[in-house]
């Protein structure tokens, strides 16, 4: 069993709708990691590059100087309202895992921090080599097991509840891409760090860009000044010597060719 099995995703789609407005406020670490990526794209033009989870767009300017007809996929339509704004691009909504795409119709996929969201690995892979034309790449990165580590921690020591998402390991990956027929031609795993004053602040940073979903169960929230103090307790004990409170993200890097 995949560990981000049971997404809901009618829920996931409302609560990053409900995000659109401010995401770009709050995804800093979001923008940094698909700046980086935009660096792993193989040099050259294409005819039909795809946005696989494009949010608000935000990345679609760069794409469009590499793509003849671009395509921007959200499962989101309040994101896709915000994506149309940033220029010519065709926009879809729909789920990754059940692209609404011809066989072999894209000549490159990129997609950042968007996949974890799907239930299975090997499912929205081997819907992505479909889509991709042969010789194509998909270029992406996802979370990896570990990210936000240090609020599963804190909200160990206040109950035994699902809080904080557990996503699968680089190798769960690497095998679904082997076994579907993609070639590897880049992998890594980098780990971010971010870092707060404060734990409503780093809980803003969570709620801001609609990433509070809880896959595979049923997440108990915050239930409680008394529940949400104890946390702030038990997160201070890993206040750093600057004084901040961090939060880590586990991210892989890859580049595979169809």
């Amino acid at each position: 069993m995949d560990a981000s099995a049971g997404v809901d995703k009618p829920a996931l789609a409302r609560r990053f709708g409900r995000a659109a407005g401010q995401y770009d406020r709050y995804a800093s670490l979001q923008q940094a990691v698909g700046r980086q990526l935009l660096t792993l794209i193989p040099a050259q033009s294409v005819g039909t590059a795809l946005d696989l989870g494009c949010g608000t767009g935000f990345f679609l300017p760069n794409l469009q100087q590499l793509a003849q007809h671009l395509l921007a996929l959200d499962l989101s339509e309040a994101m896709l309202q915000q994506a149309r704004q940033r220029g010519r691009v065709q926009c879809l909504c729909g789920d990754a895992e059940a692209l609404p795409l011809q066989a072999a119709s894209v000549d490159l996929v990129f997609s950042s921090l968007a996949m974890q969201w799907a239930s299975s690995p090997a499912k929205v892979l081997a819907q992505l080599h479909r889509v991709l034309r042969p010789g194509g790449h998909l270029v992406f990165t996802t979370l990896l097991a570990g990210s936000l580590s240090e609020l599963a921690t804190a909200w160990a020591a206040v109950d035994g509840a699902v809080h904080v998402n557990v996503y699968p390991d680089a190798h769960v990956w690497q095998t679904a891409a082997q076994q579907v027929g993609f070639a590897p031609l880049h992998w890594q795993s980098q780990r971010h760090r971010m870092e707060f004053a404060s734990l409503p602040a780093l809980l803003q940073s969570l709620k801001g860009i609609g990433a509070s979903q809880v896959n595979g169960a049923r997440s108990a929230g915050l239930g409680g000044r008394d529940r949400l103090r104890r946390l702030e307790r038990s997160y201070e004990r890993m206040r750093t010597a600057l004084g901040l409170l961090p939060l880590t993200y586990e991210v892989c890097y890859g580049v595979l060719r169809r």
